[in-house]
């Protein structure tokens, strides 16, 4: 039996998405509110970027956050990180695909 999937709303960088998650509802706005935070910074620090690049900064900007989790943890919480990266590409489909599922769908045009 599969999980129970829960959609709720989200806002990133001013464009509503509508996201389905195994986890908690209250835990996928957490994910996100980080996420735009991130672009927000990153929009602040040069505000002429537009949405777009600014969200793909933001994912290399976690992505580093990551990796140096990673190296700084000595391997004492690979554990908790591996299962924190399953949860977190579980929680949005990739972008671009269709069909069934739900899953990191903008309402009113792409993200």
């Amino acid at each position: 039996m599969t999980p129970p999937r829960h959609s709720v709303k989200v806002t990133l960088g001013g464009t509503e998405l509508s996201i389905s998650s195994e986890h908690p509802p209250e835990y996928a706005r957490e994910v996100a509110a980080y996420f735009d935070a991130v672009m927000a910074r990153i929009r602040s620090a040069g505000p002429t970027l537009d949405v777009h690049r600014a969200a793909l900064l933001a994912g290399l900007a976690i992505t580093d956050e990551l990796f140096e989790a990673r190296a700084g943890s000595g391997g004492s919480d690979a554990g908790r990180i591996r299962a924190m990266r399953d949860r977190l590409a579980r929680l949005v489909s990739p972008a671009g695909k269709s069909g069934s599922g739900g899953g990191g769908r903008a309402k009113g045009g792409g993200a």
